[in-house]
């Protein structure tokens, strides 16, 4: 299994060889580094399948993203409180506490949750508005984001309890059930996008049933698959016989030392991220004023570039689990070799993704919409960012190291500077001359910026100094 092979790196004697080393990592990052390739593929799919509803339903979806991705930074940072326990407890031997934390990770899933759901639903009514939607965009904006949030419960258990299956060393059962959930999403978009309809396979004609519900169809379909798959992780987690495996004979009720670190390590994460998704939401404000294109094509343009970045999350995550594990056994040598080898292969991987989204970057878009102007206006953003791209790369996968070791507090303060002193500041400058383009060259300015600042943080080796326990 994946946790024995770390179990022995860190519990063998002196500094294993580059090549062991170099085999754990590649071990644990392959399911993970596959899990967002795929979830990046099928999100293609199912952008284009909205996308083929036209432009405005396009703007409609984009227009909510940052404030969807303010909510993911929220459950994230949860996860991040829980799951990096875990790792350090497993590390250090501690099965007992790590499922402590695992089953009370499941309570604050119920809680929390619920509760965030529920301030979703009543902030999708005037969100629209605030972001300054034009009125035809408003209503199916806000249906969208208001489906979306009847469904935050489950998505935040799926975040949560893939982060801690992960943190025990098993990344492939995430990247399975994750994987799930997209293919799942696109099945049911089929059925809730577009009504019922002739459709002709293998040159025969047959009846598709259809609910025809356009944008808030999209929402459903990605509610629904997220739920059940949510299901699925709380079936692994009881019944897979694994460090972390959960019982209701054996069941822990909250503790103040572990929901204490948890505010310590998400925090800052909760923090950082809503610094980065505010900041966003304000470039999306100021993209809706540029128009409905700009807004369409911002929103393809973000995730055509996933293809290059979405891997390099993968590798942070194995990275939190290796360095975690290694901080825990009270190995900071090879806490500290983990994270520098992990980041460069970030970085290697990066830079095939900017040149990936440079030489394709009309194919990528055009996989999305046949709107000239969209495609125009996506293409040329996406030609801008590829050069940010390496460093962008270094900045996620040394962020994952850091938080690993416990040190979370420096990421939210290097992404507070970068994100809005550098790149709403030029987004504000440069977007009145600019365009769209304005703001993107903002962006990648922004991502080296942040990579250099990371790499700095990383070699310097202070965050082996962060204790949790």
């Amino acid at each position: 299994m994946e946790e024995n092979r770390i179990g022995k790196l860190l519990s063998a004697g002196g500094t294993p060889s580059l090549k062991a080393t170099l085999s754990a990592i590649l071990f644990l990052s392959w399911p993970a580094v596959v899990e967002q390739v795929m979830i990046t593929l099928v999100q293609y799919i199912d952008t284009a399948m909205v996308g083929s509803l036209g432009s405005s339903a396009t703007a409609a979806v984009g227009l909510t993203a940052s404030t969807t991705w303010l909510f993911g930074g929220i459950f994230g940072a949860a996860a991040v409180g829980f799951s990096v326990q875990v790792a350090q407890h497993l590390g250090a031997g501690r099965e007992k506490e790590a499922k402590s934390v695992t089953w009370q990770g499941l309570q604050f899933v119920g809680i929390f949750g619920t509760a965030i759901g529920l301030i979703g639903i009543g902030l999708s009514f005037p969100l629209p508005a605030l972001l300054g939607a034009e009125g035809s965009l408003q209503q199916e904006a806000g249906l969208y984001f208001r489906i979306i949030a009847c469904a935050m419960p489950f998505t935040f258990g799926a975040n949560m309890l893939s982060a801690i299956i992960r943190c025990a060393g098993d990344t492939r059962t995430p990247m399975l059930l994750n994987v799930l959930i997209n293919l799942l999403n696109i099945c049911l978009n089929f059925l809730f996008i577009y009504p019922s309809r002739q459709i002709s396979l293998l040159g025969r004609e047959f009846f598709c049933w259809g609910a025809g519900w356009g944008v808030g169809g999209a929402a459903f379909a990605s509610g629904l698959s997220t739920a059940l798959v949510f299901f699925l992780f709380i079936l692994v987690l009881f019944r897979k016989r694994s460090p972390i495996q959960i019982s209701l004979r054996e069941r822990y009720r909250f503790e103040v030392p572990c929901l204490k670190t948890v505010w310590r390590l998400g925090l800052p994460v909760a923090m950082e991220r809503a610094t980065v998704s505010l900041a966003q939401i304000v470039i999306t404000a100021v993209i809706a004023g540029i128009g409905t294109a700009a807004v369409a094509a911002n929103h393809l343009a973000v995730t055509a570039e996933a293809v290059s970045y979405l891997p390099a999350y993968g590798i942070a995550a194995a990275a939190t689990t290796l360095v975690g594990q290694a901080v825990g056994a009270g190995r900071k040598d090879l806490a500290r070799r983990f994270a520098r080898l992990v980041t460069w292969i970030g970085v290697l991987v990066m830079t095939f993704g900017g040149a990936l989204l440079f030489l394709c970057s009309v194919p990528l878009i055009r996989i999305f919409t046949s709107d000239p102007e969209v495609i125009q206006l996506g293409s040329q953003v996406l030609r801008i960012v590829a050069f940010a791209e390496p460093l962008f790369g270094a900045s996620i996968v040394a962020s994952g190291s850091l938080r690993g070791a416990g040190d979370s507090r420096v990421p939210f303060f290097i992404s507070l500077g970068t994100m809005w002193g550098v790149r709403i500041t030029l987004s504000l400058l440069l977007d009145g001359t600019l365009g769209l383009s304005g703001v993107w060259l903002a962006m990648a300015a922004e991502l080296c910026v942040r990579g250099v600042v990371f790499m700095i943080r990383l070699y310097r080796g202070r965050w082996l100094n962060v204790r949790l326990f």
